[in-house]
């Protein structure tokens, strides 16, 4: 078993869930398992400077053994897994020279998945995936990209012969709720450039993604017993209900693909007397996006007008912008990551995310941050998977990143 393997499912084993709509950083106290574990490991193989943030982040460095001024590299992924499905008690499987047919994850259950259902699984034929057992994530988002950090940081640190400028490592909590570069000290990262670690498929580099904006829209009614409740009761699920089918349909993610945005329901609770709807809101095109946030707004004026002031509520929570503009004028990180992915046979391909990194964030703080591939798939849910031969390949694409800026 290989090392980036080895420190993947060592990292996956710990459950590091954070909490949406939560104000502290980090959301849940048990990131700070994989964090200490990460400081620890930092320390053994001979990184310098290695902390341990109040908030859960882990920075450390590999100072540079040439003499020539080349830029700071930095490389960062997050160690949350998202509230979307259970990160506790995961039991990942690897299956060698996978079939290219059905793979079984829960057979009591009756869990599968295959190139019928994910379309990614037929170009995996013939390759070492890592499964789930069908009731949790796997946590590949994004514990590949840590363990793939890592594992280039350890080669780095025991082959001094090998000239590289500093190098400098950050792992962040609560990417997955958005608030993943809420507390980075840029400054102290110490970083001229980044790269997040954070996508999926082989060969992926990413620049482009959502301008984004989260909502919660709170819905007040007025409860009482039904049997008395003409002309007076409201019924705030009744009012989100009709809030929803104001909203155009042919936007939901499902009917949403490429550069197209879409209003999404991510969750909803409440009773006759009250209830709260969470919306993350999303488009590549800000223009767009604000469209989109302001019919919210008309439906809430109109639904306020029908039932009485205050009975909807919108409530902004938290939002990124498309990073594009920000990594343009840098655009010798998209060229030396391609090169660098050529000289491995591997083809690059850019598109738009349709979602966000703590680059994009990171981007706006001043440190342009575009998005590598980890290797994974089918992120969040029971059926994610990683590719064993393309988190190696991810290794040799960080270390010979390393290598441009160094020449």
């Amino acid at each position: 078993m290989t090392e980036v393997v080895e420190r993947f499912l060592r990292y996956a084993a710990i459950d590091t869930q954070s909490q949406p709509e939560c104000e502290q950083i980090p959301s849940t106290r048990k990131q700070f398992d994989l964090a200490s574990l990460l400081k620890q490991e930092l320390e053994q193989i001979g990184a310098a400077n290695v902390r341990l943030s109040e908030h859960c982040y882990v920075y450390a460095e590999i100072p540079a053994n040439i003499q020539k001024d080349v830029p700071a590299i930095g490389f960062v992924a997050h160690m949350d897994t998202s509230p979307d499905m259970s990160g506790s008690g995961v039991k990942p499987r690897i299956i060698t020279d996978y079939d290219g047919g059905e793979i079984i994850l829960n057979e009591e259950q009756n869990i599968s998945m295959g190139p019928d259902q994910f379309e990614s699984l037929r170009s995996m034929k013939g390759k070492d995936l890592i499964v789930t057992d069908g009731t949790t994530l796997l946590g590949a988002d994004d514990k590949a990209g840590v363990a793939e950090i890592m594992t280039m940081a350890s080669w780095f640190l025991s082959h001094p012969e090998i000239p590289h400028g500093k190098i400098c490592i950050g792992f962040t909590p609560d990417e997955e709720v958005g608030n993943g570069a809420e507390c980075f000290d840029v400054e102290h990262f110490g970083a001229d450039y980044a790269y997040t670690v954070d996508g999926g498929t082989l060969g992926e580099i990413e620049y482009e993604n959502f301008n984004a904006r989260n909502l919660r829209v709170e819905i007040q009614g007025f409860g009482i017993h039904p049997g008395s409740a003409k002309g007076r009761m409201k019924n705030s699920i009744l009012i989100a209900m009709e809030f929803e089918t104001m909203l155009p349909a042919f936007e939901h993610p499902e009917n949403t693909e490429e550069y197209e945005g879409f209003h999404h329901l991510s969750n909803i609770e409440g009773d006759v007397d009250h209830t709260t709807m969470y919306y993350i809101v999303r488009d590549h095109d800000r223009e767009k996006l604000s469209r989109k946030i302001r019919l919210m707004h008309d439906a809430a004026a109109f639904l306020n007008a029908k039932y009485g002031p205050g009975t909807v509520q919108l409530v902004e929570t938290g939002s990124y912008s498309n990073m594009k503009e920000l990594i343009l004028p840098h655009l010798h990180l998209i060229e030396n990551a391609s090169a660098a992915m050529r000289e491995l046979n591997i083809e690059p391909v850019s598109r738009p995310i349709r979602g966000g990194t703590d680059g994009a964030r990171l981007s706006e703080m001043g440190l342009p941050c575009p998005n590598l591939c980890t290797g994974g798939a089918n992120f969040h849910g029971r059926y994610e998977y990683a590719c064993i031969q393309s988190m190696e390949l991810c290794v040799e694409i960080l270390k010979g990143i390393v290598s441009k800026y160094a020449l």
